[in-house]
């Protein structure tokens, strides 16, 4: 009896920290432009703690670390370019079978890659610029989401709204406020997405947006296609930027997968662009790939590189 006694006093004294799980990943990547510059980077290190305990509450927040070293053929910086950002940090409280809630900061929920864009997740190196340059990636608010059965398929929705704008804006990001939307899913064969967003872009005159997303993901014995395609309106419903890519991947054996993608984007104050993918992927194991492709189309921009690329990503 004694004994026993011991054993639960210990087990009553757990670690705090025993429900927590501290995971991330990292990106190592290079580019070989259409003229010959070389260019590399650790692009992104990431570092993701989460903590549940069989409760109704949960937390995740994600913290990322952009390009803590780069290179090209004169300079190699550490930290130069670096910046930090939070992707996410939000909780979650389950309220039924049915139905939960999050507050915080989280991923956008538009269209399919935006929620999955880590890079040990996809299948290429550079991501189609109509999942990251027409509306914002990540908000700062409250959002009601759940799932139902619905005959021989899933069922998925969420409502969502801004609460505080971002109160820091990269470099490279363009400012949003004002968001607000839902997205519906149904999984079954074939996985199809509507997502529906009104955001204000934070540039002189400040004009507010309604768009509209499609998407959609067939898996099979290793095959898959996917794409989506997103139309935005301005408030007289003239076109406020459009875009969409098609991509499809193939397996070669061996872990090995080709990779084909077509795109093109438009928006107002960038003009468009018109991009197309070939490469390959080497899926060592669950969380380690390879991928190298080449990547053509129209001009090259700082958001979207041309050119021989490779990258190597992990996933703790």
């Amino acid at each position: 009896m004694s004994l026993q006694t011991a054993f639960a006093a210990d087990a009553d004294k757990a670690s705090p920290w025993e429900n927590f799980s501290l995971g991330g990943y990292s990106n190592a990547e290079m580019n070989v432009h259409p003229g010959g510059k070389v260019e590399g980077a650790i692009n992104e290190i990431g570092i993701i703690l989460s903590w549940e305990n069989n409760s109704r509450f949960h937390f995740l927040t994600e913290l990322d670390i952009d390009r803590p070293i780069s290179f090209n053929k004169d300079d190699t910086s550490i930290g130069k370019d670096s910046y930090l950002d939070l992707e996410r940090f939000y909780f979650d409280y389950n309220l039924s079978e049915k139905l939960n809630v999050r507050a915080g900061r989280f991923l956008t929920p538009a269209g399919r890659w935006n929620l999955v864009h880590a890079e040990p997740l996809v299948w290429t190196t550079t991501r189609p610029l109509v999942t990251s340059r027409l509306f914002p990636t990540a908000i700062n608010g409250l959002m009601f989401y759940g799932a139902t059965p619905l005959a021989d398929n899933a069922f998925e929705y969420s409502f969502y709204a801004e609460a505080l704008k971002d109160q820091i804006v990269n470099r490279e990001e363009i400012p949003f406020e004002d968001t607000k939307g839902a997205r519906f899913t149904l999984s079954g064969n074939v996985n199809w997405g509507l997502s529906l967003l009104e955001f204000r872009e934070n540039i002189p005159n400040s004009p507010e947006f309604h768009m509209v997303g499609l998407d959609f993901l067939v898996q099979r014995q290793g095959w898959e296609f996917s794409g989506e395609a997103f139309q935005r309106y301005y408030n007289n419903y003239t076109n406020g930027g459009s875009g969409a890519y098609l991509q499809g991947v193939a397996p070669l054996g061996n872990q090995w997968f080709a990779v084909a993608r077509i795109e093109n984007y438009k928006r107002p104050e960038e003009g468009s662009t018109a991009r197309w993918l070939i490469g390959s992927a080497w899926r060592m194991t669950p969380s380690k790939i390879f991928k190298i492709e080449y990547v053509g189309g129209d001009e090259e921009s700082t958001e979207s590189p041309k050119g021989l690329l490779a990258s190597f990503s992990i996933l703790y």
